[in-house]
């Protein structure tokens, strides 16, 4: 079977990469975020990467994604080659309501998940109201009086 296609573009992109090594258009981590009550939850499609080249790291609250999809090698010819290889980063400034310690991870087919649980000092609590001194005098002096 033989696989042909036609995008002089594709085709300029890939002469780039071979001549100069690099190509100028960023490696893709798509992603997802949602909420689910206390906490977050973040997805990155990375078909084709190995656990072990995934490396997280957080230094503040900037969440750091690094992931490396390896070159085939060996004796073979290429008949198309539009997934990207190499490195792949992105980076994601987390805010203070976040529990930065507490973050999980995992990765099954393809998908990177992280689940980052919300600070118990961002939740949102009930405050209890004391009763003010000058009240408990009030009352006082109101029972004396009767």
């Amino acid at each position: 079977m033989l696989l042909r296609t036609t995008d002089p573009f594709r085709d300029l992109d890939r002469l780039a990469q071979q001549v100069l090594g690099t190509t100028n258009r960023p490696a893709v981590m798509p992603m997802d975020a949602w909420r689910e009550g206390d906490r977050f939850v973040i997805e990155f499609d990375l078909p084709g990467v190995a656990r072990d080249s995934i490396d997280l790291d957080v230094e503040r609250n900037v969440l750091t994604i690094r992931a490396e999809r390896v070159a085939r090698n060996g004796d073979w010819e290429a008949l198309a080659s539009e997934r990207p290889r190499g490195v792949f980063s992105r980076q994601l400034v987390l805010g203070d309501n976040l529990d930065l310690e507490r973050i999980e991870a995992g990765y099954a087919d393809g998908v990177l998940r992280l689940v980052v649980p919300v600070a118990e000092k961002a939740k949102p609590r009930k405050i209890e109201i004391s009763v003010d001194s000058a009240d408990e005098r009030r009352e006082d002096t109101a029972a004396i009086t009767a």
